[in-house]
């Protein structure tokens, strides 16, 4: 079976001495669930799985009690330590405060229980370790698939990559392009929005939150105003609704709004939003053309590569804590720009496009960033950008 690089993380986190819980936080679809059946088939501690997933009325009496089995299993054996797993502990009403207690009583009497919580609403998960499990927990990201994972894995091409995206549960139906596209709609997105958002956050306009979702896919690596969002959705709603929806999608690993990048934190906040999705999958499930028509659509497959470099930007900025924004100036763009440590670096996009551009040695001129770059056409090919780490271009470039 495949193993991520981030399966080594895990397995070093749970190898240490009891220190923190692990918390494994990401999208659906993302295999956080494989990764643990792949840690507990290597380690040798004793281990015990609980999921709250499918649990009916689930409360806090459920984790005491699971928690106090593992440790009466604990003292039985004689073993030095034990680990346990809880999947989807956000499901689960006052789940922190709980933990917490337990957590604080097994340090206080020297159990040596090592836990794991596995979560797919980063929004939710967020809060309850925040308000309560502040400085017990560490957190382990895990993002949408890259296309070297997809290809490793599944042995895709690059526009196998650029189309279906990195969700690896739905890559033996892509030979059946209508299976694929309802899979990825009915188990991916509907799940994600019915389950992890509605179910686990408030939301007073679901239709809206819905349509915002459905537009932002449609406009993926295109810049578009709230204010024109809003004259073209059904339902009515304010901006500050709409901005905080779009937050949710974002914590939610599904689509982002990405800022403009300005020096000025008020130019940045009042910036128009660039939608990107963080899964292109989730563009092309709604796409009315199949794989093989698209990719004689030069323009439409232009806006699909450049959307794939904007997912794999962000998915790497998850991982490695840098910002993506974009910039404009006078009719002049940049398509990203990635910015860590009040360092800049800029990415143009080019797919079948020649000249130069303008917006570049602009951006260049005004904003002196570490270096730029273009991905494509005269540029890094798109395989080879892909295929590498976002942070090796803070190296790479220019001092």
């Amino acid at each position: 079976m495949f193993q991520r690089d981030i399966l080594q993380q895990i397995i070093e986190r749970v190898s240490e001495p009891r220190r923190f819980i692990q918390v494994l936080v990401g999208p659906r679809q993302t295999g956080k669930t494989t990764l643990i059946k792949q840690l507990l088939f290597q380690t040798a501690i004793p281990h015990f799985f609980i999921t709250a997933d499918d649990l009916y009325a689930a409360d806090t009496t459920w984790i005491r009690r699971e928690w106090a089995n593992v440790r009466i299993r604990l003292n039985q054996s004689g073993d030095k330590s034990a680990l346990l797993i809880i999947d989807e502990v956000q499901k689960v009403p006052n789940w922190s405060e709980t933990i917490k207690k337990e957590w604080d009583a097994d340090s206080f009497f020297n159990t040596n229980i090592k836990v794991i919580l596995l979560g797919s609403s980063r929004l939710l998960l967020q809060k309850g370790l925040t308000e309560s499990l502040a400085g017990r927990f560490e957190l382990i990201n895990v993002t949408h698939w890259s296309f070297n994972e997809m290809r490793d894995a599944f042995g895709w091409n690059l526009n196998q990559y650029i189309y279906y995206g990195g969700y690896p549960g739905s890559a033996p139906l892509i030979s059946d392009e209508k299976r694929w596209k309802d899979y990825v709609r009915a188990s991916i997105v509907e799940s994600s929005i019915s389950k992890d958002i509605l179910m686990m956050t408030r939301i007073d306009k679901p239709a809206l939150l819905k349509r915002l979702f459905d537009i932002g896919c449609a406009f993926s690596s295109q810049i578009l105003s709230l204010s024109k969002v809003q004259g073209e959705l059904q339902e009515s709603g304010n901006l500050t609704t709409l901005s905080n929806y779009l937050n949710v999608l974002r914590e939610a690993g599904l689509l982002s709004g990405l800022e403009k990048y300005a020096a000025n934190i008020i130019r940045q906040r009042s910036s128009k939003p660039k939608f990107q999705i963080h899964n292109n999958a989730l563009l092309a499930c709604s796409h009315p053309h199949s794989f093989t028509k698209l990719q004689t659509e030069h323009d439409v497959w232009g806006r699909f590569a450049e959307s794939a470099v904007g997912a794999h930007l962000i998915n790497f900025g998850i991982k490695h804590h840098y910002r993506v924004c974009y910039w404009n100036e006078g009719g002049y763009e940049v398509d990203y720009v990635i910015e860590k440590d009040h360092e800049a670096v800029g990415i143009e996009v080019k797919s079948g496009k020649e000249g130069t551009n303008k917006g570049l040695a602009l951006f260049q001129k005004q904003c002196s960033p570490r270096g730029v770059f273009v991905v494509g056409t005269n540029g890094i090919p798109f395989e080879e950008f892909l295929s590498m780490n976002p942070m090796d271009l803070f190296g790479i470039a220019d001092p």
